[in-house]
């Protein structure tokens, strides 16, 4: 049949056609063409799903064999998972969570250190960026990919980049796989991943054990219907290392935690390359050298099988590998070997278990998996019978110290300052991944400590010359404790270049005492003095006389009365000449006349009876140390602390006949009574009962009924059992039960009100009364204590306006008004660098009753030579978190902002009367000995004899026992180093010793051999 023009051509039928296309003619039929379907026909559909099955398997077996396409996904994906360190701040960047290796290696911490350190004096110089893929993929919860360190530990350097201490966390590791014996890689195999370290598949996926996996998947399912099952794991070594460091507490929590185990572990191991052979090798080291192995009472946390040897058993790591390595015939050495890294292999999985009540069953695991292994062939039939025959013996060792250098002291000092500023304990801190730079110069630390140690030797100390009198004798010199420091200068801060004694102690001496350093609290007074003579010549230099003859001075207020007759005799004078004039003023030094201080009338001894006689000029006596002009300088002080201005105590109680006298008093009584409850909170804030007591004890003299006033007033309900304790613990035997008991009956809580019993016990009313009310209300805030005490404030200052009885109203002003000056000389102090939260309010504290600490009198020394500015002083000058990681950041000290707290021309006055101590005074053995070096020196000595000293019920003195002896002398070596050293003798011992500040100035000189090369280069670290 022919085909017409409009005709097409008939078409075969195709697979999809339907039968009806056979009958189909090519007739002019005007008939709607055909559309296939798109769906198969039903008949096909099995062969189609058949054919799809065959190549899925296929697929599957082929990946099975060469892991080509998940190698050739995860390597491409890892790609795109990068970081880079940039030299600032940036917001890219995730920190991990909760991770057990996060939070001990401290990057989980990062965030929070950063916002304290940038607080603390530092700025951030470094830090790690994520790129954008990275960064989202951190935030999906994945772990970061990256050759994660197997340990990790602090590291100290000195400023020139040298170790000063070392510490990781693992202690004890395997270098590397081949120093770790065959049978311990096969044992752990067997028990975790057996097809780990295939070598024909150098594309595998160590992450999936897919039997392994079926099995726990399965198990997990017949768990789930209700059926009976052992639970299975299906964790890889490579998903254990995941969970165990990154994963919260170490635990797989859910389906979705696992996951992100399986796919970040997948990431790590094809991040170098598809071919995992070495990852394959990396893991099993990781895993043997890190895993969570509990903690011992001796070892602290263990981590490893190396530390688990040592830590569990007491064995030695390489010993038990060696062990290990070695052929027949087998000893019950090598079996206890394999026994015990058995053991470990087995009992990571309930590490704190199987260490404490689950022994015996560990011990019959371990027998059965070495007779499997033995079965099957992995162990020689010798060596598993030796194994199985020994038992486990759990006699695990402490850990091994950290490499602390030559000088301990010096990295426990950094130490310490780290700690404090990260809020890390000593032993957290050891285990951060971190490095930390010191200002230390490693070099000069170990040559002075050395010298410092050798002074203890007899051949030494006279090489020394320190035997001659007020200094030693033959045969003490291994008693004496000493304590340098050196500062230097800097743009950026005093930093720390020496800080070294000769004990073997942690104590630090220099930082962290409290000592009587005698006449060095002169250099504090002299200080004062010239800022109070600054302060008056801000207020009159630029009056004219005729003005200045109408000042009202109270009578007491010599310093004022001497400031305004220089000025009117010399117009126009200068701060720097006012100042001179005011060091040539003279005291007396004689010690025949009684002070009214303290609660009481005392008197005070010169140290050489020669200079009783005298009335030097401050200035000589600061070069001679001579103690009655400071006391009498101290006193007027004191008197200008209380009697000058127009808001003084002394013009209040003098302004009878103003009208509105009561409203002014109840504002003054307010506003004073506030400010002292802040202080005497500041004072006892955080202290129990017990600290609160001992600290109210040590910051005043003490009598028995004094005490007891106190006492019975802050704990009213107290017994007499408990007052007779009290009593005893300060006094000793000298206080008897029945004085214990008529003092209970004389002083009961409604016998007296609060001025009058602040009056009998020589206390600030309101030190009392915040002492009763934490004792009633320990949870209460400061807030709360300053509304509680409204009605208290105008109580306390309302008696001391009462005409009734003069004499005694008289006592009380002066007592109060004593205590509130020395508060404010304590302010004055402590913006100077003063280190302790009170002085004893009484004029001993010129000749140092209120304690001192050598690196506060050495910053003072800085704030001279430096012009009056104060500059931080630090220790740590970088600290670098995480190198190497996604984490790492780094940080610097910031810039410092130099607080003017002296005037100048007041630094540049003390300044030079130090260099008259060293010139012409009690200093001057020193003055020859650095001369090489071609420097300035300046400084204040002082002699300090601690004693405590028993009174009798009447405060009569009636004995004393030596508790320490201390000389000092703080120092500067030019206007770049400043320092102090101090000769230091505890306990009773010091009973037997009697020198004086020449013992610190001997050292001194003993030491220029040292110092004056480090002093003539001046380049310290680099």
């Amino acid at each position: 049949m022919s085909v017409s023009q409009n005709q097409k051509p008939r078409t075969e039928p195709t697979l999809h056609a339907k039968p009806m296309l056979q009958r189909m003619t090519f007739d002019n039929v005007r008939e709607p063409p055909y559309v296939a379907p798109a769906q198969p026909p039903v008949r096909y559909l099995p062969w189609l799903l058949l054919i799809f099955f065959i190549v899925l398997v296929l697929a599957i077996y082929q990946e099975s064999r060469n892991h080509f396409y998940q190698s050739a996904f995860w390597h491409w994906y890892s790609n795109k998972l990068t970081y880079q360190v940039k030299d600032s701040a940036t917001e890219q960047i995730h920190y991990p969570a909760a991770g057990p290796f996060d939070q001990r290696f401290g990057y989980s911490r990062l965030p929070v250190w950063i916002e304290k350190l940038q607080q603390s004096g530092f700025r951030l110089t470094a830090q790690t960026e994520f790129s954008p893929a990275l960064m989202q993929y951190a935030r999906l919860g994945f772990y970061p990919p990256y050759t994660e360190k197997q340990s990790a530990g602090l590291l100290v350097n000195s400023c020139q980049q040298q170790t000063l201490y070392s510490h990781q966390a693992p202690a004890m590791q395997f270098d590397d796989l081949t120093k770790v014996a065959p049978l311990i890689i096969q044992s752990l195999l067997f028990v975790e991943d057996r097809t780990l370290l295939t070598p024909e598949h150098v594309q595998a996926n160590p992450v999936l054990n897919l039997p392994r996996l079926g099995a726990a998947v399965w198990s997990q399912l017949q768990r789930a219907a209700g059926i009976p099952a052992a639970a299975a794991g299906g964790s890889t070594l490579a998903t254990q290392l995941e969970k165990y460091r990154h994963s919260p507490q170490g635990f797989t929590s859910d389906v979705a935690d696992k996951f992100r185990q399986l796919v970040s572990a997948s990431v790590r191991a094809y991040q170098q390359s598809p071919d995992t052979s070495m990852v394959r090798q990396r893991i099993v080291l990781d895993y043997i050298n890190t895993v969570p192995l509990a903690a011992t009472p001796a070892y602290g946390e263990v981590n490893g099988m190396a530390e688990g040897l040592y830590a569990w058993f007491g064995a030695e790591p390489l010993k038990v590998s060696r062990l290990l390595q070695q052929g027949p015939p087998y000893s019950e050495q090598q079996g206890l070997a394999l026994k015990q890294i058995m053991a470990l292999i087995i009992a990571q999985r309930r590490p704190s278990y199987y260490l404490l009540q689950g022994r015996n069953e560990l011990e019959q695991l371990s027998n059965r998996h070495l007779s499997l292994m033995q079965q099957q062939g992995l162990v020689p039939s010798a060596l598993a019978a030796k194994a199985i025959q020994q038992p486990l013996h759990f006699n695990g060792k402490a850990a091994p110290a950290a490499q602390s250098g030559e000088d301990f002291k010096a990295s426990t000092m950094v130490r310490n300052r780290v700690s404090q500023l990260l809020e890390q304990s000593l032993y957290q801190l050891d285990r951060l991944d971190m490095t930390a730079q010191t200002t230390l110069h490693l070099q000069l630390q170990q040559d002075i400590s050395q010298h410092l140690r050798a002074l203890s030797r007899y051949d030494e100390a006279e090489k020394a010359g320190l035997f001659a009198d007020r200094l030693l004798q033959s045969g003490q010199q291994n008693k004496v404790k000493y304590s340098f420091t050196l500062y230097q200068r800097t743009e950026n801060g005093n930093k720390v270049r020496v800080q070294t004694d000769n004990t073997d102690q942690p104590f630090d001496m220099n930082d962290a005492s409290k000592l009587e350093l005698g006449s060095t609290a002169k250099l504090r007074v002299l200080v004062t003095y010239l800022e109070i003579i600054a302060e008056l010549h801000r207020l009159y230099a630029e009056e004219d006389t005729d003005t200045l003859q109408f000042v009202n001075i109270a009578p007491q207020d010599h310093l004022t009365s001497w400031v305004i007759s220089y000025l009117t005799e010399h117009p126009n004078t200068r701060l720097d000449a006012l100042l001179q004039a005011a060091l040539d003023r003279r005291y007396s030094a004689d010690p025949k006349e009684s002070f009214y201080t303290g609660g009481g009338l005392h008197t005070f001894n010169n140290f050489r009876k020669e200079e009783n006689s005298m009335t030097p000029s401050i200035a000589e006596a600061l070069q001679q140390s001579i103690n009655l002009p400071f006391v009498r300088l101290l006193q007027d002080i004191v008197n200008y602390s209380i009697y000058h201005g127009e808001n003084s105590s002394y013009q209040l109680l003098a302004d009878d006949d103003n009208p509105r006298r009561d409203q002014y008093l109840r504002r003054f009584a307010d506003r004073e009574g506030t400010t002292f409850i802040r202080r005497f909170w500041q004072k006892y804030k955080d202290s129990t009962a017990e600290q609160r007591m001992q600290l109210y004890v040590g910051s005043s003299r003490q009598t028995p009924e004094r005490l007891a006033v106190a006492y019975l007033y802050i704990n009213p309900t107290s017994t007499p059992a408990k007052l007779d304790a009290t009593l005893r613990a300060q006094f000793g035997n000298e206080v008897t039960e029945a004085d214990s008991l008529k003092l209970y009956d004389k002083y009961q809580p409604g016998a007296f009100n609060l001025p009058d019993r602040a009056y009998l016990s020589r206390s600030h009313p309101l030190e009392l009364w915040l002492l009763a009310y934490l004792q009633q209300y320990p949870q209460a805030n400061l807030q709360q204590a300053i509304t509680d005490s409204a009605d208290v404030r105008q109580e306390v200052y309302q008696w001391l306006f009462k005409t009734r009885f003069r004499s005694a109203r008289d006592n009380r002003i002066r007592n109060m008004l004593e205590i509130e000056a020395f508060w404010d000389l304590h302010q004055r102090w402590q913006r100077l660098g003063y280190p302790f939260d009170y002085l004893v309010p009484s004029l001993a504290t010129a000749l140092g009753s209120s304690g001192d600490r050598p690196a506060a009198l050495a910053e003072l020394i800085g704030i001279i030579i430096n012009d009056g500015k104060r500059l931080p002083v630090f220790r740590v000058e970088k600290l670098a978190f995480a190198s190497g990681t996604p984490y790492e950041t780094h940080f610097d000290r910031t810039s410092p902002q130099a607080h003017q707290v002296l005037e100048p021309e007041v630094a540049a006055a003390v300044r030079s009367a130090l260099q008259q101590v060293v010139s012409v005074g009690t200093g001057r053995r020193l003055h020859t000995a650095y001369n090489s070096a071609n420097v300035i020196i300046g400084g204040k000595t002082g002699t300090g004899d601690n004693r405590l000293v028993q009174l009798n019920a009447k405060g009569q003195h009636v004995s004393s026992k030596a508790l320490n002896r201390t000389a000092t002398f703080a120092f500067y070596l030019g206007y770049q180093h400043f320092g102090v050293l101090t000769a230091y003798v505890p306990d009773a011992e010091a009973e037997q010793f009697s020198f004086t500040s020449a013992l610190p100035l001997q050292v001194m000189n003993s030491l220029a051999p040292v110092l004056q090369p480090y002093l003539d280069n001046g380049n310290w670290c680099h």
